[in-house]
């Protein structure tokens, strides 16, 4: 059990746990609620087996409501001696009525070829979140880099020297379905993430490291040498596999089994609402189309319609929408055949009212405005730096919809860049940025400018304090929001 365990889609009376044999075997679960494992119950778990990697994971359901939760895993290998794995042992919380809500979030890691350097501490900002105490953890998406190649050693700033540990699997681009899954693997040899894993249940979204860098239907593999599969779509096919493998995700039933998108409920305090920003989107282009179509799609009508509808019927004071991307941020993607700047995400860096992919984002507003939807508040990571964003209608190029706070963290591990710039058609207006100072780009985690947000939702008041804090478990930034809409204070602290 190399990989150790992992909890993931803690919901009211369920939590996933996940593992990984070496070989064909029978995962076995032991539950129970104090840690001397008195009255526990055992679970015949799934057969791990070669067509899921030796990836297998179990629901455990019916668990009481503010309750710590002890496990144990191990593996009964198939022959008739049934040898079994050393146990791996992990606890959790589960979220109760009388429970105040505190969770981490954020994305990026081992990017740039910034993987495991043991001398630095390894994977250092997992072991940070851990001592907070979470009770649940966003991976807001580029969770892998199966772009990027992770080298033994690599300069970092100031003269310093980056070590790595390497395996064969990440020494390349990944391309096939053993490359996509080693990078996972690889992940897992830091002992901070297997720490982490084991004690913090986990949220998984994607993004496009995940596959290949800004991976849309316009993307072309013909010029890049790194690549002897060209092939699109059969890298999003073997990544798609490899990441549901490795992900603590609750599986989907037969009508959409690899959906990524979905609602996780914490009670009256809160629901989180999964984006997937990268399977249903069109092709990237210059973005400036004056009607929504094919090419626009972001999110796609499906996603949209399933959003819509989970927010009105949503009954919990605070609605989280977890992002893989920003809003506002003008993130781009080279030019197209004619010289246009072509864009990645939602804005389209020209100030003006919605287009593009700006008007199914625009929709959803709207819609969020006409149905007195409150409370809402998206988390996002992806451009590696950490920031908080305003977005105020009276500042907008489009102005129909109801003023909302954005907050980015990252990366975890990974080169931190910085700051994007900002796209007016929504108004954002940034309250706070941390980020390489100008001229700098991609530096490592020897820099420090590694960033997780951190959320507390107090039971009794209902207020939602936001906090981005770096890779030491500094607050460089933290905001309170009451809830029903009206504004908290904030307070900066910026540590140079």
């Amino acid at each position: 059990m190399d990989q150790g365990i992992q909890i993931g889609d803690l919901a009211p009376g369920r939590a996933i746990v996940w593992s990984r044999a070496d070989r064909p075997s029978r995962m076995m679960v032991e539950y129970a609620y104090n840690p001397d494992f008195e009255h526990a119950v055992t679970l015949r778990g799934p057969y791990a087996m070669e067509n899921s990697d030796y990836t297998a994971r179990q629901d455990l359901v019916d668990l009481p409501e503010g309750k710590d939760v002890y496990v144990k895993v191990w593996f009964e290998d198939l022959t008739n001696e049934r040898n079994q794995s050393e146990p791996v042992n992990g606890h959790f919380h589960t979220i109760g009525k009388r429970d105040d809500i505190r969770f981490v979030w954020g994305g990026d890691t081992a990017g740039q070829g910034w993987g495991i350097n043991e001398s630095f501490g390894g994977m250092k900002i997992y072991e940070t979140m851990r001592l907070t105490k979470p009770q649940f953890f966003l991976q807001s998406g580029d969770s892998v880099y199966s772009d990027g190649p992770i080298p033994e050693s690599k300069p970092a700033e100031n003269g310093q020297i980056w070590t790595n540990l390497v395996t064969p699997e990440v020494s390349k681009v990944a391309e096939t379905l053993a490359e996509f899954r080693g990078r996972y693997k690889y992940n897992f040899l830091d002992e901070n993430l297997r720490r982490f894993n084991a004690e913090v249940p986990q949220v998984w979204q994607w993004d496009d490291h995940e596959v290949v860098n800004n991976w849309s239907d316009s993307k072309d593999l013909s010029n890049d040498s790194r690549y002897t599969v060209k092939d699109v779509p059969l890298l999003v096919a073997r990544a798609t596999r490899a990441f549901h493998e490795y992900a603590p995700l609750r599986p989907q039933d037969g009508e959409e089994s690899e959906r990524i998108y979905r609602k996780i409920s914490h009670g009256k305090l809160l629901d989180v609402f999964v984006l997937d920003m990268r399977s249903y989107r069109g092709p990237n282009t210059d973005n400036l189309q004056p009607q929504q179509n094919a090419e626009t799609s972001f999110l796609g009508e499906k996603q949209l319609a399933w959003l819509r509808r989970e927010l009105q019927d949503s009954r919990a004071t605070w609605k989280v929408i977890s992002a893989d991307m920003p809003i506002g941020l003008n993130i781009g993607d080279g030019v197209d055949a004619e010289g246009n700047a072509r864009w990645e995400a939602i804005a389209n860096g020209n100030d003006g009212p919605a287009a593009g992919r700006e008007l199914e984002i625009a929709g959803l507003l709207k819609f969020i405005k006409q149905k007195h939807i409150d409370n809402i508040v998206w988390l996002t990571a992806d451009v590696h730096y950490a920031a908080a964003h305003y977005y105020d209608p009276n500042q907008a190029a489009s102005q129909d919809f109801l003023p909302f706070w954005e907050f980015v963290a990252g990366p975890l591990n990974a080169g931190s860049f910085g700051p994007n710039g900002t796209d007016g058609t929504f108004g954002p207006r940034v309250v706070f940025s941390k980020a390489p100072a100008p001229g700098q780009v991609n530096l490592s985690p020897y820099a420090g400018l590694q960033f997780f947000g951190e959320v507390n939702i107090d039971r009794k008041s209902k207020a939602m304090t936001v906090a981005l804090k770096d890779i030491n478990g500094d607050v460089v930034f933290d905001k309170t929001l009451s809830a029903a809409g009206e504004n908290g204070s904030d307070r900066t602290r910026d540590r140079d």
